[in-house]
């Protein structure tokens, strides 16, 4: 009988192992939550980088952080944060100020309208978090997280 993913995504043949099911198992619920996410924030025309970057800069407060900084943050490697920021600041989600004595160092800050797109997306994506991890309740969610970190720390 094929297992739950094997359905999900049609594959007739059997997993070499269950460490090959419970890799790709891992990516397709990364995926799936992705497009849910991304769902969610389209109707304030921001991606889930976007969101990311301004979740990171409101936890960073008036200091801002530059961009070395902002990129270690991120969840997903991102090649060109400074094009992402510079689209951004076009944006008016954020702004971004060179360091007078270091000419080299520009802080990005989260701006009144950034903080605004994100109190506007957080209903949605509490949505998403309920719609998610309700069903699972409190032991399996902590399972699931301990299991998750334990995964990261492999590589």
């Amino acid at each position: 009988m094929p297992s739950r993913l094997q359905a999900e995504i049609k594959q007739t043949k059997p997993f070499t192992s269950r460490g090959a099911e419970a890799l790709l198992s891992v990516l397709r619920t990364a995926a799936v939550l992705e497009h849910h996410l991304n769902d969610a924030l389209r109707p304030h025309a921001l991606t889930a980088t976007q969101y990311n970057v301004l979740r990171i800069l409101r936890g960073a407060g008036a200091n801002g952080l530059c961009g070395r900084e902002v990129a270690e943050r991120m969840m997903s490697r991102v090649p060109d944060v400074s094009r992402l920021l510079e689209r951004m600041e076009d944006m008016s989600l954020i702004s971004r100020e060179r360091d007078s004595a270091d000419r080299r160092h520009v802080t990005a800050r989260i701006t009144a309208r950034g903080l605004a797109i994100l109190d506007q997306v957080a209903p949605a994506l509490e949505g998403v978090e309920r719609a998610r991890v309700a069903r699972l309740g409190a032991e399996r969610l902590q399972d699931l997280i301990d299991g998750l970190a334990a995964f990261r720390e492999g590589g």
